[in-house]
């Protein structure tokens, strides 16, 4: 063994060699900051939803007297009543028109001050964007007071379901 480390120590190497990581240590410091301020923190708001539930047991649904669906297709929007189509609000310079749909949603709200469930049928291949935006519109909007001009909050339908349009 001697022999061996003496002949080691001619040639300049050492016995025991040491791993430098020096260089692996520059690129951390320089690596993790760059990560950190590049990371896109974003929040993330969740809807809780309800999801149409058939009837249990085979048992017949009651269907309730009147229901709201908004179908968006790539045509545009259709608003019905669970049996046929009450308006449709075609594409307007290719943008889908959100404030006519609001405006009949406030409509139907004033009608039937009671419901609060709406649904959502959207056709294959929609923008997500576009989700947002119909479920935004059905869940609140702000109404001018008449009296004091000021903005208000109106809540229309809160409770939303989703699904495939027919």
């Amino acid at each position: 063994m001697s022999r061996r480390n003496h002949k080691l120590r001619r040639q300049g190497l050492k016995a025991n060699p040491e791993l430098d990581i020096t260089t692996f240590l520059n690129l951390m410091v320089i690596l993790v900051p760059f990560l950190l301020i590049s990371a896109v923190f974003s929040r993330i708001t969740i809807l809780e939803l309800s999801v149409p539930t058939s009837a249990a047991g085979g048992a017949a649904a009651t269907k309730p007297n009147f229901t709201i669906e908004v179908v968006v297709r790539k045509a545009g929007l259709e608003l019905s009543n669970g049996a046929q189509v009450v308006a449709a609000l075609p594409l307007k310079d290719g943008v889908y028109d959100f404030e006519k749909l609001t405006d009949i949603l406030i409509r139907l709200k004033k009608d039937y001050p009671k419901k609060d469930d709406a649904t959502v049928l959207m056709e294959p291949d929609i923008e997500y964007d576009t989700l947002i935006q119909v479920m935004d519109r059905l869940r609140e909007t702000e109404v001018e007071d008449e009296e004091s001009g000021e903005l208000l909050k109106l809540d229309l339908f809160p409770l939303i379901s989703i699904g495939d349009a027919p």
